[in-house]
């Protein structure tokens, strides 16, 4: 009996810490609008090109994240008309100065749009890989999507869950 009742204790406390470190369901949208860019384009006649790329912008909806401006680092290498590996880490910024910095990674596919021309989808994920301020000590991961905002402008949408470190 006094086993058992050991062992209900032990299950007990780590149900709360469990509780404790419950995961937050998050989703941010953010446009981002380039502020730095370096290309590379290939003369191959392959149209294959690298970009490298500081955009900026706020998220808005829902969690953590939600109201931060963000800085995309990134790394886009795409072959148009064929296929593309995005890739980089986006800096989140609250009113505090805390910052939350995400990991993404992207497959860029090439489908039949409309009129012949190929329409771009690009799915992926992201996780937190470090942070400071309310971010310290956080994880989280989830799905990402990238979307055309405009010209250059890009929209970023994260989807996943957040659990506080503690």
């Amino acid at each position: 009996m006094k086993l058992m009742k050991s062992a209900l204790g032990a299950l007990l406390l780590f149900g709360f810490g469990l509780a404790a470190a419950q995961a937050e369901p998050m989703k941010v949208e953010a446009v981002l609008t380039p502020k730095e860019q370096m290309r590379l384009n290939f003369e191959d006649g392959s149209k294959h090109f690298v970009l490298l790329v500081r955009r900026e912008g706020k998220a808005e909806g829902s969690g953590p994240l939600n109201g931060a401006s963000v800085t995309e680092f990134g790394m886009h290498d795409i072959i148009p008309g064929v296929a593309g590996d995005p890739r980089g880490y986006l800096e989140f910024t609250d009113a505090q100065g805390g910052k939350a910095y995400v990991k993404w990674l992207v497959r860029a596919i090439f489908v039949p749009g409309d009129k012949g021309k190929p329409k771009l989808i690009d799915y992926g994920f992201w996780e937190l890989a470090g942070g400071t301020g309310q971010y310290a000590g956080m994880k989280g991961a989830g799905s990402l999507q990238i979307k055309p905002a405009g010209p250059k402008a890009r929209r970023f949408i994260l989807d996943g869950e957040l659990v506080s470190g503690g």
